[in-house]
């Protein structure tokens, strides 16, 4: 094992020991996936599958030049290309300043749009392969989808071929990432193409929004030839609360080395998170989301919320994302619309007088998947009856938000509709499984 590997593995044992086991759940699931099945069977009549991530959800890599510097023991200059995403460096102390400042959005109030920092050019490795979204960094601690396609290898699917990943720059809302979209259509059709079959998409959580957006800008006629179908994990349908607090006052999910408020700069200039706060029409006007001792905030409060942070560029992008999903207009394919439920999950947060440099005091819970609330989620069963095409609606009771891409449950669903049977259960109880983690990793 090389020198770089051990670093990386003791980094990694560091925060799973140091983290409250509340936090370090979703962390603890990531870094040490669970096993795909064992393959029972290989089959050469597999639909072609995409899969689009969530936020955060596939690597990203930099390369610099910079002007000026945060601190003298960041890299200036760099002939290659480096991890961005994920990148160990940043939860070292002086690192995550030098992280942030390449990560980073600037937002351009008057053009309406964002570019990267001055001196960085960012790009997203893998368009079309797997291994961007399998592992979030390139020692393959980091483990994100890498259990579900290891899965449908079994089932008979081929990395690269048949399953093929969907990565994009996850800090940008779908307004300001054309180029992404037009790659997608290029994908979906390069697929059917090869295989003269229609296209399985897949997305989880964020990722879904951008699969909605896709197909709302696509002809029936396109979608009838080129999609099969539309299945989506833990879609955050009417926004997602937790996106308040991130603009507020910072969300580290529970990495110990970086400060709420410290990764909150990066946080805010995102164009995506005030794209995903709660919408408008799903959530009722008075339902407070944030209060603090001199103000609550509703949806029917975004400006002042961004107002009293002084966060104009926050309100505005806001205005220029609000309407890309929120009317929720349905998909015009079929759909498998999959979330877990029966979780506390936060739906108020409360803060003392030092909001919002402080982490909430208080909060109100409600039921979800400990991320995202039913009431988001759940949205997706007002397509039943709106579009001619199925609409399959399935709640996993006791499933958190995460495991809904390696759960084993989830995973047999999935495997059920690919190989053809599109009937759904209304409902999967999950909350007395394991999901088996192990130290081995399928090749």
């Amino acid at each position: 094992m090389s020198s770089a590997n051990i670093f990386t593995l003791a980094l990694t044992v560091t925060f799973v020991s140091v983290i409250p086991h509340s936090s370090a759940f979703w962390l603890f699931n990531v870094v040490f996936p669970p096993n795909a099945t064992q393959p029972l069977f290989r089959s050469n009549d597999t639909p072609p599958l995409i899969i689009v991530p969530g936020n955060l959800g596939n690597r990203m890599e930099a390369k610099i030049d910079k002007p000026t510097l945060v601190h003298w023991m960041c890299y200036k200059k760099t002939q290659d290309w480096f991890p961005l995403w994920i990148d160990l460096n940043m939860f070292m102390p002086i690192g995550v300043d030098c992280w942030i400042d390449n990560i980073k959005l600037v937002y351009n109030s008057s053009t309406r749009r964002s570019t990267n920092s001055p001196g960085v050019e960012v790009r997203v490795p893998g368009f079309g392969e797997t291994h961007s979204i399998e592992f979030l960094d390139t020692h393959r601690l980091a483990g994100y989808f890498h259990t579900m396609v290891q899965h449908l290898v079994n089932m008979g699917y081929a990395r690269n071929e048949t399953v093929r990943g969907a990565p994009y720059d996850w800090r940008l809302a779908p307004n300001e990432n054309e180029e992404y979209l037009s790659k997608l259509k290029g994908l979906v059709e390069e697929m059917y193409g090869q295989y003269q079959r229609p296209v399985f998409l897949l997305g989880h959580s964020m990722g879904c929004h951008y699969v909605l957006y896709f197909l709302n800008q696509q002809p029936q006629a396109w979608k009838d030839k080129f999609i099969k179908g539309f299945i989506s994990l833990g879609a955050p349908w009417g926004g997602a609360i937790k996106t308040l607090r991130v603009m507020a006052s910072g969300e580290n999910d529970g990495i110990p080395m970086i400060s709420n408020q410290k990764i909150r700069e990066e946080q805010r200039r995102v164009t995506s998170n005030p794209w995903m706060l709660p919408f408008v029409d799903v959530w009722p006007k008075d339902h407070v989301f944030i209060s603090t001792p001199n103000a609550s905030y509703t949806n029917q409060d975004y400006q002042q919320f961004f107002s009293d942070l002084d966060f104009e560029d926050g309100w505005n992008m806001w205005k220029d994302t609000k309407n890309l999903t929120s009317a929720l207009q349905p998909p015009g394919v079929e759909v498998w619309c999959m979330y877990g439920v029966g979780l506390p999950t936060p739906v108020s947060y409360f803060y003392d007088d030092k909001y919002p440099d402080s982490d909430p005091v208080e909060y109100v819970y409600d039921d979800g998947d400990n991320t995202v609330d039913s009431l988001s989620m759940s949205q997706c069963k007002r397509w039943i009856g709106q579009q001619e095409e199925p609409v399959h609606v399935t709640e996993f009771r006791g499933m958190p938000h995460l495991d809904m891409v390696f759960h084993h449950r989830v995973l047999a669903l999935m495997q059920q509709i690919l190989e053809g049977n599109p009937d759904a259960p209304e409902e999967i109880d999950c909350r007395n499984d394991n999901v088996q983690k192990s130290s081995h990793r399928d090749s």
